[in-house]
């Protein structure tokens, strides 16, 4: 059996993340060339993807991530419910783009979006994962963060692309690793970018007792920004898998990081 890889492209990568259903395609462009790289080495890849600009913003301003709603003060253009489905056409807009730029390098890619085969949200979702193991060799399974159905009383929720990486990682066969691909930084840095030495303060080596200051950016992120990311990493990485975060701009440290050579960036230790 070949080895496979989870990857996360993260929203603040693939989008302007603070202009509205803007798309960075040179990025998009340049990270399924990577993807195809690890696929000619003989790596299978699932492959996540974040919202970014598609789905925070307008998640954030209808307040879906807390579920039904009687807030008098949610805007009046439009329900909750039509909120919802708002941002899941948006999310199968961007999802689009994600396998154009796979299609470009003639990559075989399959999406399955979850508000049709998920439920509820957090790690503890539910979910028929066999829709990924059963993808034959080479065929890249997309996913992406979503607004799912939710039991009663929440009616609908927000399905983290970080905890759907969680769950692939730990639950599907042959994972070896997984890979954050970050806009913006290199890693986990030991406090938030200013742009001022922010190489320096890269944490290379991140262990579950170390202390560290995540930029969340509470305006538009509605699914816990860096620290959901590096507790979900956590929890990977005690079941043996190697977690990784790398900037998804700079070379070729996606790849690099999927195939397990060495790069820059954060590894996660679990002890």
């Amino acid at each position: 059996m070949r080895d496979r890889v989870v990857v996360k492209w993260g929203g603040g990568l693939i989008t302007q993340k603070d202009a509205m259903k803007t798309v960075r395609h040179d990025v998009l462009d340049d990270l399924a060339e990577q993807l195809e790289a690890c696929l000619l080495q003989g790596l299978d890849v699932v492959l996540v993807h974040g919202a970014g600009s598609f789905g925070h913003l307008k998640a954030k301003t209808y307040q879906l991530a807390g579920g039904k709603s009687d807030d008098p003060n949610l805007p009046s253009d439009r329900s909750q419910e039509e909120a919802v489905v708002d941002v899941r056409n948006d999310m199968l807009e961007l999802n689009e783009h994600v396998l154009t730029a796979l299609t470009k390098r003639d990559i075989s890619a399959v999406s399955l979006p979850p508000h049709q085969w998920a439920k509820n949200t957090g790690p503890v979702f539910e979910g028929d994962l066999s829709l990924f193991e059963s993808a034959p060799q080479g065929i890249v399974v997309v996913t992406h963060g979503d607004v799912v159905d939710c039991d009663e009383p929440l009616m609908f929720g927000i399905l983290s692309g970080d905890d759907l990486v969680y769950r692939l990682a730990t639950e599907l066969s042959g994972v070896k690793r997984l890979v954050f691909a970050m806009g913006g930084v290199e890693g986990v840095l030991s406090e938030p970018p200013n742009g001022v030495d922010d190489e320096g303060k890269l944490i290379q080596i991140l262990s579950q007792n170390d202390t560290y200051k995540g930029e969340h950016m509470e305006a538009m992120d509605v699914t816990g920004g860096i620290g959901l990311k590096v507790q979900r990493g956590f929890q990977t990485a005690q079941h043996g898998i190697e977690v990784l975060l790398v900037s998804g701009e700079i070379g070729q440290r996606v790849k690099a990081a999927c195939l397990g050579n060495d790069v820059r960036g954060t590894t996660l230790r679990s002890s």
